[in-house]
């Protein structure tokens, strides 16, 4: 997944309260996550004395979080907003539909979120998410409350850890992630990206003859272009995670093409 959301400089400069959510995109591996949507709302340094607004709209190939494949693959359509505020507190809303069938949401997703600085060259954010699937066959099973703690090394090392809870599934003690993310500016706009992470498995396989692990790995290698409000992702995902029941198979290589406004 992809760290710099706005205009890719050809060096990094560390910037005070980052807002929220860019490392929850480039930790992923996954490319149409809210996070994407969110960052991409605040490229810029916020303004030291005013609030700020912000909204995108993207065309992604898949839905994909933490190698798991929320959609099949196929166009899907993105819209968020969000607020920032120079006291760090930040907080927005998204949603994303197939485009096969524009009136059904496949996710929605709320955040809050809080970033300050450690240091001249550290950051630390910790946020909020809830993730609704509303519609959605066996993806509602992943209805969930996620929480979660990242630190930033100048815009370009993250890592994270965060623990989730399923709402509908019970009997269930929170499911841990870590994730670790890079981005390293480089020509004409680009910027190379990777990422890695384990996740427990939501819901956790059942039965005694079922040989499954109740981790995964994943992760991906990716480059962005960036330019004003226009952003492009390309990222190609590996996942050790296998698929349960109807679950669709993650695409190898997912894209994104992003307007801010």
């Amino acid at each position: 997944m992809l760290l710099e959301y706005g205009p890719s400089p050809t060096h990094v400069r560390y910037r005070h309260k980052t807002t929220l959510a860019r490392t929850d995109l480039l930790t992923r591996a996954g490319v149409g996550v809210f996070s994407a949507l969110v960052a991409l709302c605040h490229a810029s340094p916020a303004r030291a004395q005013s609030s700020q607004w912000g909204g995108v709209v993207a065309l992604g190939s898949q839905l994909v979080d933490r190698g798991m494949a929320i959609t099949s693959a196929g166009p899907i359509l993105q819209g968020a907003g969000t607020w920032s505020s120079p006291s760090g507190w930040s907080a927005g809303v998204s949603a994303s539909a197939q485009l096969r069938t524009p009136r059904r949401i496949v996710e929605t997703l709320g955040q809050l979120g809080y970033s300050w600085s450690l240091s001249g060259d550290w950051q630390m954010q910790a946020n909020a998410l809830y993730y609704h699937y509303p519609r959605h066959g066996r993806a509602r099973t992943y209805d969930r409350t996620e929480v979660g703690v990242s630190w930033i090394y100048r815009d370009v090392l993250t890592f994270g850890l965060s623990a989730t809870h399923l709402d509908d599934y019970g009997g269930q003690r929170p499911r841990g992630a870590a994730d670790l993310g890079l981005r390293w500016p480089l020509a004409w706009h680009l910027s190379f990206t990777a990422s890695a992470g384990v996740a427990q498995e939501l819901v956790p396989p059942r039965g005694t003859n079922y040989d499954r692990d109740n981790h995964y790995y994943y992760g991906h290698v990716g480059l962005t272009w960036s330019e004003g409000p226009w952003r492009v992702d390309l990222a190609h995902i590996e996942s050790s995670r296998e698929p349960l029941y109807t679950q669709p198979d993650v695409s190898p290589w997912v894209a994104t093409v992003s307007w801010a406004f």
